[in-house]
């Protein structure tokens, strides 16, 4: 029996607008980030089955993501595993550099989609690859499985599902409003339109009703 994978990566963070590596690190959704979180969720609930599994990285921006899916699932209690075998790559020493600092230090890296991993002390493929293998092998035997990781993991995570090269994993998009329906070896992008001004509005609604 063949099963679907929705792979999804975080909404944009602070460190994304200030083009900061993040790695293990964390920082928090921006507003437009709680927008694609939001567009990524409301367009999900049209595909999803009956029974489904929510996987979370555990870093912050990944549960952040994954709480506002389930909001916008129309259900803040779906319960989410964080799972810390779907954590970004650790970067080693880069974390919280620019990457235009570390482009002009190292031009030689220019082109190669693999540039991350050759910050000092980065975990490897093949160390992100295996964790991923393990979490797989455990996954429960029925039912979709909802995935809200981030752009190198996520990229690894799709292309073992779908039997990719080294190098082709590496050509992979890493959209943040848009998510992948892996099914049977095939893959499928929906794309997810994003009204940030409209879910700005409505969070600072639902602020206020907290408040």
């Amino acid at each position: 029996m063949s099963r679907r994978f929705f792979v999804l990566r975080h909404g944009e963070t602070h460190f994304n607008v200030e083009q900061k590596l993040q790695g293990h690190c964390n920082s928090p959704l921006t507003p437009k980030g709680r927008a694609q979180a939001q567009a990524v969720g409301a367009a999900l609930k049209t595909y999803l089955g009956p029974e489904f599994h929510l996987y979370a990285s555990s870093l912050g921006r990944a549960v952040q993501t994954a709480e506002i899916v389930c909001r916008a699932l129309g259900n803040a209690d779906i319960p989410i595993v964080k799972e810390p075998r779907l954590m970004e790559f650790s970067l080693g020493l880069w974390e919280q550099r620019t990457v235009p600092s570390i482009r002009s230090q190292h031009p030689e890296l220019d082109g190669a989609g693999d540039w991350y991993l050759h910050a000092p002390e980065a975990e490897s493929f093949d160390e992100v690859r295996n964790r991923l293998a393990s979490w797989l092998e455990q996954l429960p035997p029925q039912g979709d499985i909802v995935v809200v990781s981030h752009a190198l993991t996520g990229i690894v995570l799709r292309g073992m599902l779908l039997d990719l090269s080294y190098e082709d994993c590496w050509r992979q998009d890493l959209p943040q409003d848009a998510f992948f329906i892996i099914e049977d070896g095939k893959v499928t992008r929906i794309d997810c339109t994003v009204d940030v001004e409209q879910v700005a509005e409505r969070n600072a609604e639902q602020d206020v009703a907290v408040a």
